[in-house]
């Protein structure tokens, strides 16, 4: 039996700000399905939920070394849905408010990384892999290299390392090489932890893994290109011998239409009036106007650029006035954020606002909505559109990453596809593809046999888990 530890900084259902977090509460638990021995490592942060941090159990106190410094660690477990997930706890670290915000994030994931490495023969678990993701879990691969590669105990031990958005590198000042890693000058260099005159996180990772994988196969053959490599394309190019893109799955007993009781009526492919239902719902408890037969349009994500914000409030009017509702919920920029709740007030009864993050309302827009909106700048992979695919509201997306990987565009001749899609990043390529799917809208024949095509999709964590475990066997052997 395959052992593998993920490292990560968030999982669901404990903590989230993002996609990682779905990806570290799901993927783990289809590979132990699939008959491997995975567990989870994360930091034990104040804002978990109360009724986990409940359940909780102290299973081994220990020192980590962080440069001259040496921190107390408490080791907490809890078995969540069959997988056995760690807890790394010490509160100067990491009882406060928030994930990321904060200005000593180098000392807080220095710690974390090493902690990770301190705990694992203190919880007597052993794996065959170290599967870390994004730059929080960096150094990992770095430190098991220099400090521990020559002990019995961690020999054998191999390391994959997720990117899931190389847009965030963790990089720090120079001096927490030795104040903070315990790593000497040597180390300073282009081929190990240098980056812009900085120390980064995610390059140590990119130089020291054994294999590196990201989220999508089409996101694994951009960022060997400059435009998407964020400056560390050449060392991507260098290692694309050793990279691999798996598409993200979803969670299907999470988001399930059938079953699921945080929307408003139940529905599957082949009852799709009880669809309308939530539809109608949604428009009364959101001030929309009640009409079925206008196109009801969604937006979930946060309010930045790269999530194609700035490409929506250019093309809003053009929207608006193709006779459509939108919904949005999300958060980000104060500015982006300050916009919408603006139109909501000059388009009252067609654009609802919600600012902040409700996955009920999450829930009930994928399975309210007509279509789903995902104009991104760039996208790793992209959750939502599954989310949305999964729940029946058709997406409309830039042909970029996981959103070209994942949505099918729409063929008017033959009737095949699961979306609309765009590749120009410009207003009118946005306003186009919306307006292609209007038209089909307007054919209920046509647009209940895409609905059908769209939720009968398979992106469940099964096919990539499987590929996950075929990377393992190859990175063993």
């Amino acid at each position: 039996m395959i052992k593998v530890l993920f490292a990560a900084a968030e999982a669901v259902p404990f903590i989230k700000t993002g996609g990682l977090g779905d990806v570290i509460g799901s993927l783990p638990k289809e590979l132990v399905k699939q008959g491997l021995d995975v567990r989870v490592m994360l930091p034990l942060y104040r804002d978990i939920a109360e009724e986990y941090l409940d359940q909780l159990t102290v299973v081994h106190r220990l020192v980590v070394p962080v440069g001259w410094r040496r921190q107390p660690c408490d080791i907490a477990q809890l078995k969540h849905e069959g997988v056995t997930f760690y807890f790394v706890g010490n509160d100067y670290y990491f009882n406060r408010s928030g994930v990321y915000d904060h200005p000593d994030n180098a000392e807080r994931f220095a710690f974390f990384c090493r902690a990770v490495l301190e705990a694992l023969p203190k919880v007597e678990f052993q794996p065959d892999i170290l599967h870390c993701h994004d730059w929080h879990t960096g150094m990992v691969s770095v430190l098991l290299r220099a400090h521990y590669a020559k002990l019995n105990f961690y020999s054998g031990i191999k390391t994959v390392f997720t990117i899931h958005n190389l847009e965030y590198q963790g990089n720090f000042a120079p001096d927490i090489l030795g104040d903070m890693l315990d790593l000497g000058w040597e180390y300073f260099t282009p081929d190990r932890v240098e980056a812009a005159g900085q120390v980064s996180f995610l390059k140590g990772a990119l130089n020291s893994a054994d294999y590196l994988t990201t989220v999508s196969t089409s996101y694994a053959k951009e960022i060997l290109a400059p435009e998407h490599g964020r400056n560390m394309d050449g060392l991507l190019r260098k290692r694309s011998g050793q990279l691999v893109g798996i598409n993200n799955g979803i969670d299907y007993q999470q988001y399930n239409p059938r079953k699921n009781t945080m929307i408003y009526t139940s529905f599957d492919a082949r009852s799709l009036r009880r669809r309308s239902e939530n539809k109608r719902q949604l428009q009364q408890d959101l001030q929309l106007e009640q009409h079925l037969n206008i196109p009801l349009m969604g937006l979930v994500a946060r309010l930045v650029d790269a999530k194609g914000i700035d490409l929506m409030i250019a093309a809003l009017p053009d929207i608006m006035a193709l006779n459509t509702q939108l919904t949005v919920l999300g958060t980000g920029e104060k500015r982006y954020q300050q916009f919408w709740e603006e139109a909501a007030l000059r388009y009252p009864g067609r654009i609802a606002v919600n600012i902040g993050f409700d996955t009920r309302l999450a829930h009930r827009i994928y399975a309210g909505s007509d279509l789903f909106l995902m104009p991104s700048r760039y996208e790793p992979c992209g959750l939502s559109q599954l989310n949305a695919l999964r729940y029946g509201s058709i997406p409309v997306v830039h042909a970029t990453g996981g959103l070209k990987d994942t949505v099918q565009p729409y063929d008017s001749m033959t009737g095949e596809g699961t979306g609309f899609s765009f590749t120009e990043y410009t207003p009118s390529g946005l306003i186009a593809a919306i307006q292609q799917a209007i038209e089909v809208y307007n054919i209920p024949k046509a647009w209940n046999k895409l609905i059908r095509s769209a939720m009968k999709q398979d992106f469940s964590w099964q096919q990539p888990a499987g590929q996950y475990k075929e990377l393992y066997r190859r990175v063993l052997v």
